[in-house]
């Protein structure tokens, strides 16, 4: 049975949840799903947005120390590469599941991959997670608990218009109205052949 947004909803709040035990962005990772499925892929790849997450608040400490703020951007640069390669893994899984569908002769591509649209559902449950604890934040003001409702009930829309985008997207797919086509991420900043600050170095 083919997973839908609301599956992916689930796996990411329950790695949001998951994290928020502990939270602590060195706490050790776990994935509970076979290695195998598109569910270890999803859990995966939001399990590193999270950790991410928390990076970026760390780092905007306004005592931070230089030498900490540095080693802190490094790992947050790993991350991106982690996750722009999740990203990639998972549109690898919706290729190959969908290799033996023939593209209709009208078919079209869409403006982004499955994955990408996934991505964004993933960092939208994590504005949503701290949100919501905004929301409920015992010595948040009334105001400030107000306004940020208004931004979770806009966030809520955005997830269930965001959802049903990303199924219509994977369903349009599955019927050959539309296609795939995925161009690798070709970053060069974190590449010794691309970069002149690195290449020049040697």
């Amino acid at each position: 049975m083919s997973l839908k947004a609301e599956d992916f909803n689930k796996i990411f709040d329950a790695v949001i949840a998951k994290y928020h035990i502990v939270d602590d962005v060195n706490q050790p990772f776990e994935n509970v799903y076979d290695a195998a499925s598109l569910e270890h892929l999803l859990y995966r790849k939001c399990w590193i947005d999270t950790v991410q997450w928390h990076y970026e608040d760390i780092i905007r400490l306004p005592e931070i120390d230089p030498i900490e703020a540095l080693a802190l951007k490094r790992k947050i640069d790993t991350s991106n590469q982690d996750r722009t390669d999740m990203v990639e893994y998972i549109d690898s899984y919706f290729l190959q599941k969908y290799a033996e569908v023939q593209p209709k002769e009208n078919a079209k591509i869409n403006s982004e991959s499955p994955a990408w649209a996934i991505d964004r559902l993933s960092i939208l449950a994590l504005k949503i997670y701290h949100m919501a604890e905004e929301v409920n934040r015992p010595t948040a003001s009334e105001s400030h608990k107000a306004a940020c409702q208004k931004k979770l009930d806009i966030l809520l829309e955005q997830r269930v218009d965001l959802s049903t985008a990303i199924n219509d997207l994977i369903a349009d797919i599955e019927n050959g109205d539309k296609y795939m086509k995925v161009y690798k991420q070709m970053k060069m900043y974190n590449d010794e052949e691309l970069n002149p600050m690195l290449y020049n170095k040697k």
